[in-house]
Protein backbone atom coordinates (compact mmCIF):
# COMPACT_ATOMS: atom_id res chain seq x y z
CA UNK A 1 0.00 0.00 0.00
CA UNK A 2 2.90 2.38 0.71
CA UNK A 3 4.23 1.67 -2.80
CA UNK A 4 0.88 2.69 -4.29
CA UNK A 5 -0.67 -0.74 -4.77
CA UNK A 6 -4.42 -0.79 -4.33
CA UNK A 7 -5.04 -3.50 -1.72
CA UNK A 8 -8.26 -4.16 0.17
CA UNK A 9 -7.81 -3.39 3.87
CA UNK A 10 -10.62 -4.35 6.19
CA UNK A 11 -10.70 -4.98 9.94
CA UNK A 12 -11.44 -8.66 10.51
CA UNK A 13 -13.23 -7.92 13.77
CA UNK A 14 -15.87 -5.44 12.66
CA UNK A 15 -15.63 -5.56 8.82
CA UNK A 16 -16.57 -1.89 8.82
CA UNK A 17 -13.33 0.08 8.83
CA UNK A 18 -9.94 -0.05 7.20
CA UNK A 19 -7.37 -1.89 9.26
CA UNK A 20 -4.91 0.46 10.96
CA UNK A 21 -2.87 -0.03 14.10
CA UNK A 22 -4.86 2.52 16.05
CA UNK A 23 -8.20 1.10 14.88
CA UNK A 24 -7.27 -2.50 15.73
CA UNK A 25 -5.99 -1.73 19.23
CA UNK A 26 -8.30 1.11 20.31
CA UNK A 27 -11.25 1.86 18.01
CA UNK A 28 -12.58 -1.53 17.02
CA UNK A 29 -15.59 -2.83 18.94
CA UNK A 30 -13.58 -5.87 20.07
CA UNK A 31 -10.80 -3.67 21.50
CA UNK A 32 -13.24 -1.16 23.02
CA UNK A 33 -14.95 -3.89 25.06
CA UNK A 34 -11.62 -5.13 26.41
CA UNK A 35 -10.39 -1.62 27.22
CA UNK A 36 -13.71 -0.83 28.92
CA UNK A 37 -13.28 -3.90 31.11
CA UNK A 38 -9.69 -2.86 31.91
CA UNK A 39 -10.78 0.70 32.76
CA UNK A 40 -13.40 -0.72 35.11
CA UNK A 41 -10.69 -2.82 36.81
CA UNK A 42 -8.62 0.31 37.43
CA UNK A 43 -11.68 2.45 38.25
CA UNK A 44 -10.50 4.98 35.66
CA UNK A 45 -11.72 6.65 32.49
CA UNK A 46 -9.25 5.80 29.72
CA UNK A 47 -8.83 8.03 26.68
CA UNK A 48 -6.10 7.40 24.12
CA UNK A 49 -4.97 9.68 21.31
CA UNK A 50 -1.76 7.79 20.55
CA UNK A 51 0.02 4.56 21.40
CA UNK A 52 2.25 6.39 23.87
CA UNK A 53 -0.74 7.34 26.03
CA UNK A 54 -1.22 3.79 27.29
CA UNK A 55 2.05 3.81 29.23
CA UNK A 56 0.95 6.81 31.26
CA UNK A 57 -1.28 4.44 33.17
CA UNK A 58 1.87 2.93 34.70
CA UNK A 59 2.66 6.27 36.31
CA UNK A 60 -0.35 6.01 38.61
CA UNK A 61 0.30 6.20 42.33
CA UNK A 62 0.31 2.44 42.93
CA UNK A 63 2.41 0.03 44.95
CA UNK A 64 5.39 -1.72 43.27
CA UNK A 65 3.50 -5.01 42.94
CA UNK A 66 0.41 -3.29 41.57
CA UNK A 67 2.46 -1.39 38.96
CA UNK A 68 3.97 -4.67 37.77
CA UNK A 69 0.49 -6.19 37.45
CA UNK A 70 -0.94 -3.17 35.57
CA UNK A 71 2.01 -3.12 33.17
CA UNK A 72 1.76 -6.87 32.55
CA UNK A 73 -2.00 -6.59 32.00
CA UNK A 74 -1.55 -3.89 29.33
CA UNK A 75 1.16 -5.85 27.52
CA UNK A 76 -1.00 -8.98 27.59
CA UNK A 77 -4.05 -6.98 26.50
CA UNK A 78 -2.28 -5.67 23.39
CA UNK A 79 -0.83 -9.10 22.68
CA UNK A 80 -4.25 -10.72 23.04
CA UNK A 81 -5.83 -8.29 20.55
CA UNK A 82 -3.07 -9.01 18.04
CA UNK A 83 -3.36 -12.80 18.48
CA UNK A 84 -7.15 -12.63 18.11
CA UNK A 85 -6.74 -10.56 14.93
CA UNK A 86 -4.33 -13.13 13.45
CA UNK A 87 -6.69 -15.99 14.30
CA UNK A 88 -9.48 -14.16 12.50
CA UNK A 89 -7.30 -13.21 9.51
CA UNK A 90 -5.37 -16.42 8.89
CA UNK A 91 -7.37 -19.22 10.58
CA UNK A 92 -10.88 -17.82 10.23
CA UNK A 93 -11.40 -18.33 13.99
CA UNK A 94 -13.30 -15.72 15.95
CA UNK A 95 -12.29 -15.35 19.61
CA UNK A 96 -14.91 -13.73 21.83
CA UNK A 97 -13.90 -10.74 23.88
CA UNK A 98 -14.90 -12.57 27.09
CA UNK A 99 -12.50 -15.41 26.28
CA UNK A 100 -9.82 -12.82 25.58
CA UNK A 101 -10.33 -11.28 29.04
CA UNK A 102 -10.03 -14.69 30.72
CA UNK A 103 -6.72 -15.25 28.91
CA UNK A 104 -5.43 -11.80 29.93
CA UNK A 105 -6.25 -12.50 33.60
CA UNK A 106 -4.56 -15.92 33.49
CA UNK A 107 -1.24 -14.76 32.03
CA UNK A 108 -1.16 -11.57 34.12
CA UNK A 109 -1.68 -13.67 37.25
CA UNK A 110 1.56 -15.54 36.52
CA UNK A 111 3.52 -12.29 36.42
CA UNK A 112 1.92 -10.80 39.52
CA UNK A 113 2.44 -13.92 41.62
CA UNK A 114 6.05 -14.44 40.57
CA UNK A 115 7.28 -10.92 41.27
CA UNK A 116 8.95 -10.14 44.60
CA UNK A 117 7.57 -6.61 44.70
CA UNK A 118 5.36 -5.73 47.65
CA UNK A 119 1.90 -4.23 47.74
CA UNK A 120 0.39 -1.50 49.90
CA UNK A 121 -2.61 -1.67 52.22
CA UNK A 122 -4.86 0.44 49.98
CA UNK A 123 -8.29 -0.78 48.90
CA UNK A 124 -7.51 0.19 45.30
CA UNK A 125 -4.44 -2.04 45.11
CA UNK A 126 -6.32 -4.84 46.84
CA UNK A 127 -9.14 -4.68 44.27
CA UNK A 128 -6.81 -4.64 41.26
CA UNK A 129 -4.68 -7.54 42.49
CA UNK A 130 -7.73 -9.63 43.35
CA UNK A 131 -9.21 -8.98 39.88
CA UNK A 132 -6.12 -10.53 38.30
CA UNK A 133 -6.01 -13.35 40.88
CA UNK A 134 -2.70 -12.17 42.31
CA UNK A 135 -1.67 -13.01 45.87
CA UNK A 136 -0.96 -9.80 47.77
CA UNK A 137 2.65 -9.45 48.93
CA UNK A 138 2.26 -7.52 52.16
CA UNK A 139 5.07 -5.13 53.13
CA UNK A 140 7.41 -6.22 55.91
CA UNK A 141 6.00 -4.03 58.63
CA UNK A 142 7.97 -4.28 61.84
CA UNK A 143 6.10 -6.00 64.58
CA UNK A 144 4.83 -3.84 67.40
CA UNK A 145 5.40 -5.33 70.83
CA UNK A 146 3.60 -3.98 73.87
CA UNK A 147 5.90 -3.69 76.88
CA UNK A 148 4.02 -3.92 80.19
CA UNK A 149 5.47 -4.29 83.68
CA UNK A 150 4.38 -7.58 85.29
CA UNK A 151 3.88 -8.02 89.05
CA UNK A 152 5.58 -10.95 90.85
CA UNK A 153 3.94 -14.13 92.04
CA UNK A 154 2.16 -14.28 95.37
CA UNK A 155 4.58 -14.13 98.36
CA UNK A 156 7.36 -12.81 96.10
CA UNK A 157 8.92 -9.36 95.97
CA UNK A 158 9.95 -7.84 92.68
CA UNK A 159 12.73 -5.28 92.42
CA UNK A 160 13.28 -3.37 89.20
CA UNK A 161 16.81 -2.01 88.98
CA UNK A 162 18.53 0.40 86.63
CA UNK A 163 21.74 2.36 86.19
CA UNK A 164 22.45 5.78 84.72
CA UNK A 165 25.66 7.37 83.44
CA UNK A 166 26.46 10.88 82.26
CA UNK A 167 29.59 13.06 82.10
CA UNK A 168 31.74 10.69 84.16
CA UNK A 169 29.06 10.14 86.82
CA UNK A 170 27.04 6.98 87.44
CA UNK A 171 24.21 5.93 89.72
CA UNK A 172 21.99 2.94 90.38
CA UNK A 173 18.49 2.46 91.72
CA UNK A 174 15.86 -0.10 92.63
CA UNK A 175 12.17 -0.18 93.45
CA UNK A 176 10.47 -3.02 95.38
CA UNK A 177 6.81 -4.00 94.80
CA UNK A 178 4.66 -6.97 95.78
CA UNK A 179 2.17 -9.12 93.86
CA UNK A 180 -0.61 -6.59 94.50
CA UNK A 181 1.48 -3.93 92.68
CA UNK A 182 1.92 -2.10 96.00
CA UNK A 183 5.00 0.06 96.50
CA UNK A 184 7.22 -1.22 99.35
CA UNK A 185 10.60 0.45 99.16
CA UNK A 186 13.04 2.13 96.78
CA UNK A 187 16.59 3.48 96.73
CA UNK A 188 18.90 5.60 94.59
CA UNK A 189 22.66 5.63 94.98
CA UNK A 190 25.42 7.75 93.36
CA UNK A 191 28.44 5.65 92.32
CA UNK A 192 31.05 8.00 90.91
CA UNK A 193 32.85 7.05 87.70
CA UNK A 194 31.60 3.62 86.58
CA UNK A 195 30.52 2.06 83.29
CA UNK A 196 26.80 1.53 82.57
CA UNK A 197 27.15 -2.23 83.05
CA UNK A 198 28.88 -1.89 86.43
CA UNK A 199 26.27 0.68 87.51
CA UNK A 200 23.49 -1.81 86.71
CA UNK A 201 25.39 -4.57 88.52
CA UNK A 202 25.84 -2.40 91.60
CA UNK A 203 22.09 -1.77 91.60
CA UNK A 204 21.42 -5.51 91.48
CA UNK A 205 23.85 -6.23 94.32
CA UNK A 206 22.38 -3.41 96.43
CA UNK A 207 18.89 -4.82 95.82
CA UNK A 208 19.98 -8.28 97.01
CA UNK A 209 21.62 -6.82 100.13
CA UNK A 210 18.52 -4.77 101.02
CA UNK A 211 16.13 -7.66 100.36
CA UNK A 212 18.18 -9.95 102.58
CA UNK A 213 18.27 -7.32 105.33
CA UNK A 214 14.48 -6.82 105.08
CA UNK A 215 13.94 -10.61 105.16
CA UNK A 216 12.47 -10.74 101.66
CA UNK A 217 13.77 -14.18 100.75
CA UNK A 218 11.69 -14.64 97.56
CA UNK A 219 13.21 -12.01 95.26
CA UNK A 220 12.64 -11.35 91.57
CA UNK A 221 15.22 -8.98 90.07
CA UNK A 222 14.33 -7.33 86.78
CA UNK A 223 16.78 -5.24 84.73
CA UNK A 224 17.05 -3.82 81.22
CA UNK A 225 20.71 -4.94 81.07
CA UNK A 226 21.15 -8.34 79.42
CA UNK A 227 24.75 -8.45 80.72
CA UNK A 228 23.55 -8.37 84.34
CA UNK A 229 21.17 -11.25 83.61
CA UNK A 230 24.05 -13.25 82.10
CA UNK A 231 26.31 -12.56 85.10
CA UNK A 232 23.69 -13.76 87.60
CA UNK A 233 23.07 -16.88 85.53
CA UNK A 234 26.82 -17.70 85.44
CA UNK A 235 26.94 -17.34 81.67
CA UNK A 236 29.09 -14.22 81.37
CA UNK A 237 32.67 -13.62 82.45
CA UNK A 238 33.40 -12.81 86.13
CA UNK A 239 32.85 -9.22 87.25
CA UNK A 240 35.60 -6.60 87.43
CA UNK A 241 38.25 -7.01 90.14
CA UNK A 242 37.18 -3.87 92.05
CA UNK A 243 33.71 -5.39 92.63
CA UNK A 244 34.82 -9.01 93.03
CA UNK A 245 34.58 -9.16 96.85
CA UNK A 246 31.16 -7.57 96.91
CA UNK A 247 30.00 -9.91 94.17
CA UNK A 248 31.19 -12.96 96.15
CA UNK A 249 29.29 -11.71 99.21
CA UNK A 250 26.18 -11.18 97.08
CA UNK A 251 26.39 -14.74 95.78
CA UNK A 252 26.68 -15.93 99.37
CA UNK A 253 23.50 -14.07 100.34
CA UNK A 254 21.68 -15.58 97.38
CA UNK A 255 22.40 -19.07 98.70
CA UNK A 256 19.85 -18.39 101.45
CA UNK A 257 17.27 -16.88 99.09
CA UNK A 258 15.03 -17.78 96.16
CA UNK A 259 16.06 -15.41 93.40
CA UNK A 260 14.97 -14.94 89.79
CA UNK A 261 16.80 -12.54 87.46
CA UNK A 262 15.10 -11.55 84.20
CA UNK A 263 15.32 -8.95 81.47
CA UNK A 264 12.79 -6.24 80.66
CA UNK A 265 12.89 -3.64 77.90
CA UNK A 266 13.58 -0.08 78.92
CA UNK A 267 9.97 0.95 78.22
CA UNK A 268 8.81 -1.34 81.03
CA UNK A 269 11.47 -0.19 83.47
CA UNK A 270 10.45 3.47 83.67
CA UNK A 271 10.19 3.72 87.47
CA UNK A 272 13.73 2.43 88.07
CA UNK A 273 15.02 4.67 85.26
CA UNK A 274 13.57 7.79 86.92
CA UNK A 275 15.15 6.80 90.23
CA UNK A 276 18.56 6.21 88.60
CA UNK A 277 18.47 9.61 86.91
CA UNK A 278 17.61 11.19 90.26
CA UNK A 279 20.56 9.37 91.83
CA UNK A 280 22.98 11.33 89.62
CA UNK A 281 22.16 14.47 91.63
CA UNK A 282 22.64 12.86 95.07
CA UNK A 283 25.69 12.93 97.29
CA UNK A 284 24.89 9.68 99.10
CA UNK A 285 22.46 6.79 98.93
CA UNK A 286 18.82 7.65 99.62
CA UNK A 287 16.01 5.34 100.74
CA UNK A 288 12.24 5.84 100.58
CA UNK A 289 9.54 3.94 102.45
CA UNK A 290 6.94 6.14 100.75
CA UNK A 291 7.09 6.62 96.99
CA UNK A 292 8.72 9.96 96.09
CA UNK A 293 6.61 12.32 94.02
CA UNK A 294 8.69 12.04 90.82
CA UNK A 295 7.89 8.33 90.33
CA UNK A 296 4.23 8.27 91.41
CA UNK A 297 2.82 8.76 87.91
CA UNK A 298 4.86 5.85 86.55
CA UNK A 299 3.86 3.67 89.50
CA UNK A 300 0.21 4.54 88.87
CA UNK A 301 0.57 3.64 85.17
CA UNK A 302 2.02 0.22 86.02
CA UNK A 303 -0.87 -0.34 88.43
CA UNK A 304 -3.42 0.74 85.81
CA UNK A 305 -1.87 -1.56 83.17
CA UNK A 306 -2.15 -4.52 85.54
CA UNK A 307 -5.75 -3.73 86.43
CA UNK A 308 -6.64 -3.42 82.74
CA UNK A 309 -4.99 -6.77 81.97
CA UNK A 310 -6.87 -8.48 84.80
CA UNK A 311 -10.15 -6.96 83.61
CA UNK A 312 -9.59 -8.25 80.06
CA UNK A 313 -8.75 -11.71 81.39
CA UNK A 314 -11.90 -11.76 83.49
CA UNK A 315 -14.04 -10.55 80.58
CA UNK A 316 -12.66 -13.27 78.28
CA UNK A 317 -13.43 -15.94 80.87
CA UNK A 318 -17.01 -14.69 81.24
CA UNK A 319 -17.50 -14.70 77.44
Amino acid sequence: MLRGCALPSMCNFCNKHAETSFHIFFECEFAVKIWSWFANCLNLVLQFTSMEDIWKICDLNSSPQCKIVITAAMVNLLNCIWLARNQARFSNKIISWRSAISWIIAVTSLTGNNTRKVSSNSIRDFTILKTFKVTIHHPNVPAIKEIIWQPPMCNWIKCNIDGACTQGLASCSGVFRNHDVEFLYCFAEPLGNLSPFLAELCGAMRAVELAYHLNWKNLWLETDSTMVVLVFNNISEPVAWNLRNRWVNTRSLLNGMNCIVSHIHREGNKVADLLACHGLSLNSISHWNVAPSFIRNSLAKNHLDEMTKQLKTHTNKVE
